[in-house]
């Protein structure tokens, strides 16, 4: 049996990825103290089994891919997962026990459309950056335009800078902002409610938008490359049919004329 056609065929994937889910509800189980005082020996041996079964597949796809394995970062990925789980967690090494939850991200390297949202994610790194550098800004700038006008009668929420920070980041989050914080404030300055209301508007429903928007800007854009890479495709073998039938054209001519 060809090992490449095995490992990248659909029926093999659908197994690994029911395992990873598998694997996901052993680790959620095995964090009951109750389950796992009944059923501590069978998660275990269930736990290892899934374990072994992982190491099998990268070891296959290492044999199969060689040095390219190694060139591809979702490859490198799955291998660092899996030999974070052979490591024993000993007493010094106890936090790769916890690590050990990151099996359950495999599922982003063999999920197409997961790796969608994480390529889109990556390719908008400078400009979520330079969007949150000008988020940041309002933060700050509002931060002391807050501690200055209500820190001294609402010192909990706005006493100090980094409080204010903490309240504005809550304000915009929309979590009881206006009868948690906003009106109790109003009930002494009045007019308070238009800084609450400019900050909202400025912060929450334009700058935070703007990173929806640049993920699902950059989610489209991947999508149109991949329709347009499938759309060249057929006309890509069409090419080889025809340059495969013209050498053969020109080979069977130089038999002619040898003979």
């Amino acid at each position: 049996m060809k090992l490449q056609p095995f490992i990248e065929s659909k029926s093999f994937k659908n197994f690994i990825t029911a395992l990873i889910v598998f694997n996901g509800v052993l680790l959620g189980l095995a964090t009951s103290k109750e389950i796992m005082a009944r059923y501590d020996t069978l998660i275990i041996a269930l736990d290892t089994l899934i374990i072994a079964v992982f190491t099998v597949e990268i070891l296959l796809r290492i044999a199969v891919y060689k040095a390219a394995f190694f060139k591809d970062p979702w490859s490198l990925f799955d291998f660092f997962v899996v030999a974070i789980s052979l490591v024993p967690a000993n007493a010094g090494l106890s936090i790769l026990r916890i690590l050990r939850v990151l099996r359950l991200f495999r599922l982003l390297t063999i999920i197409p459309q997961m790796r969608t949202i994480i390529a889109a994610l990556l390719g908008v790194i400078p400009g979520i950056a330079s969007v949150s550098m000008v988020l940041l800004l309002f933060f700050y700038v509002f931060a002391i335009m807050a501690t200055n006008l209500f820190g001294g009668d609402f010192p909990q929420w706005f006493g100090t800078l980094g409080e204010s920070m903490y309240t504005l980041f809550q304000i915009m989050t929309l979590e009881s902002w206006s009868m948690g914080i906003a009106r109790p404030v109003m009930e002494l300055y009045p007019y308070a409610w238009i800084f609450f209301v400019i900050y909202i508007l400025i912060v929450t429903f334009i700058m935070v938008n703007l990173f929806i928007g640049l993920i699902v800007d950059a989610i489209f854009t991947i999508k149109d490359e991949d329709k347009q890479q499938e759309g060249d495709e057929p006309a890509t073998k069409a090419q080889i049919n025809n340059l495969h039938n013209e050498v053969q054209r020109l080979q069977s001519m130089v038999q002619k004329l040898e003979k």
